[in-house]
């Protein structure tokens, strides 16, 4: 991939510190200039990809709400890093607190939860 000026940078995918797995829930979000409900593509430690066609400009901060079975859930602040106008965002989590990190970890490749290859 060839960033701006031309010079090679490591692929999106390569940059990850978390390995990614398919998790398809509604998505309660509460920002700034936007509030709603969307679904998620994806998720790890590091953060999630959302569908959603709201407008959430990079550098936003989302307070996300996702249900994670068992009736447990995580709350936590995200910030937009990735935008895909019209398609979806990925966003960073931000002070995830131990136990929602250990939510996420030990829930990967469970059932209902599809490991992705990075």
């Amino acid at each position: 991939m060839l960033d701006e000026l031309g010079e090679g940078g490591p692929a999106p995918d390569d940059r990850r510190r978390y390995d990614r797995s398919r998790l398809i829930v509604d998505v309660f979000f509460d920002g700034k200039d936007a509030t709603g409900v969307a679904s998620t593509k994806d998720i790890s430690a590091g953060g999630f990809y959302m569908n959603t066609q709201a407008v959430l400009p990079e550098g936003s901060v989302l307070l996300v709400r996702i249900p994670f079975g068992d009736g447990k859930q995580i709350v936590a602040n995200a910030e937009v890093v990735y935008n895909n106008p019209g398609r979806g965002v990925g966003l960073r989590f931000q002070s995830l607190s131990d136990e929602n990190r250990a939510l996420i970890e030990n829930g990967l490749g469970r059932s209902g939860i599809e490991d992705i290859a990075s």
